[in-house]
């Protein structure tokens, strides 16, 4: 990030980050459906994804065959997600929204019928998972540039932390649905996940807003469109510190919940514990998703960013001495509730200063890279347990997250400078 490019950048007043108090998003209709049909989204998904690695296994594949689909297709997503990007800066959002679902109701139907017919063949369950996998990329990619057609600047910083919750509560809740359901019969997660794409696609067109995005002439080769998107994400030193700070946090977060998951289990942890471990973790997501909005407006935004960082480095060192399920549970829910009045901050900024027109590609490029490296996280928590210890791992994330933190307080006068 260079020092001269930086220092051309005017140093004004900061954009409107704190969301207007007269008000809930959610009181707004539009935004209420967009809000619902993503709770509703996550909560199938949820019901059904944990579960098709068991379905396999009960249909006599094996294990790694039942890994290697589940990795397949979470691969597929973030192949698909740039693409979609491009797309979603080209096309009108709200059908591209409901189209998606309903191919993603189409896979999951199908699956539903084959398990319940008792029929399940590997290269079915395997396209049917990558066609979801792509579908909910595509949703995804339209529905990030929704946002700001649904709500006025104000409120963006509300709005965002409103649906940083709906996730926080979803991945909480769905798994727990997802076992009750499973528990009935083994294809009923699948129906109902196919039932919740459909009623995504009724939601999404019941959206009056017109989510088209804005266009500055005709457009360009699809490589093209593709580039301008990295392009700008690259050459807005704001955006390369998000995707910086984004991909470090996940990829951090990411090795702490599976570091605590093995060392639980080395330690003779029942399943029943290490699933309180993650519900507790995701219960102070949560709470600090439902925090945000009050933080936002009384703290300045880069004093959140930095005294975020610097909170989570004692955090994750506590996980080195932790030897028990409450100890682990409440250090990893400590630092779930730290992460999201930052990504509010670093959300609601980005949207400001990003054109309509590349809305789209601005969150898929975030989002892949976030992702891709959080991709690599139970893997590595894995092989780092196994070979060193718990406990140097949660130090060596101290560490990291120690250097993510000096980083942050170097870049500090990016989250408040006023966007060109």
């Amino acid at each position: 990030m260079g020092e001269a490019e930086e220092k051309l950048r005017p140093s004004g007043p900061e954009l409107p980050l704190s969301p207007s108090p007269s008000s809930s998003p959610l009181r707004r209709r539009d935004f209420c459906l967009f809000w619902t049909a993503g709770a509703v989204d996550g909560l199938g998904t949820c019901a059904s994804s944990l579960f098709l690695p068991l379905i396999l296994l009960g249909a006599g594949y094996s294990a790694g065959l039942a890994g290697l689909v589940a990795s397949v297709a979470l691969v597929s997503g973030l192949v698909v997600s740039p693409v979609a990007g491009v797309l979603a800066d080209r096309w009108p959002r709200k059908p591209m929204m409901y189209t998606a679902a309903l191919v993603a109701a189409g896979a999951m139907g199908s699956l539903f019928a084959a398990v319940a017919l008792g029929r399940v063949v590997l290269v079915h369950v395997l396209l049917a998972a990558v066609v979801e996998q792509a579908a909910g990329a595509t949703y995804a990619a339209a529905a990030s540039g929704a946002i700001r057609r649904l709500l006025p600047p104000g409120e963006y910083a509300r709005g965002i932390a409103y649906l940083q919750a709906r996730d926080q509560a979803v991945q909480i809740v769905g798994p727990t649905l997802g076992g009750v359901l499973y528990q009935l019969a083994r294809w009923v997660p699948l129906l109902a996940d196919a039932l919740s794409f459909l009623l995504v696609a009724l939601l999404s067109r019941a959206i009056r807003t017109d989510l088209t995005p804005e266009r500055e002439g005709p457009p360009a080769s699809f490589a093209r469109d593709l580039a301008e998107g990295l392009r700008f994400v690259c050459a807005e030193p704001f955006l390369r510190f998000v995707v910086v700070w984004t991909a470090g946090i996940n990829a951090l977060l990411g090795a702490l919940y599976y570091h605590a998951v093995f060392a639980s289990h080395a330690q003779g942890a029942s399943p029943s514990s290490i699933g309180l471990i993650l519900t507790l973790a995701g219960v102070g997501g949560l709470l600090g998703a439902l925090a945000a909005p009050w933080l936002v407006r009384r703290v300045p935004a880069a004093r959140i960013v930095t005294g975020a960082s610097w909170a989570m480095v004692p955090t994750a060192a506590g996980l080195a001495s932790a030897s028990g399920t409450w100890a682990y549970g409440l250090l990893l829910g400590g630092v779930s509730l730290i992460v999201p009045s930052v990504a509010v901050v670093l959300q609601t900024r980005a949207v400001l200063i990003t054109p309509d027109r590349l809305l789209a590609r601005m969150g898929t490029v975030l989002g892949t890279a976030g992702q891709a490296v959080a991709v690599l996280a139970p893997v590595a928590a894995g092989v780092l347990v196994a070979a060193y210890g718990g406990r140097t791992v949660a130090l060596g994330c101290a560490g990291a997250f120690a250097g993510l933190a000096l980083y942050a307080t170097a870049r500090a006068g990016l989250v408040v400078r006023e966007a060109p």
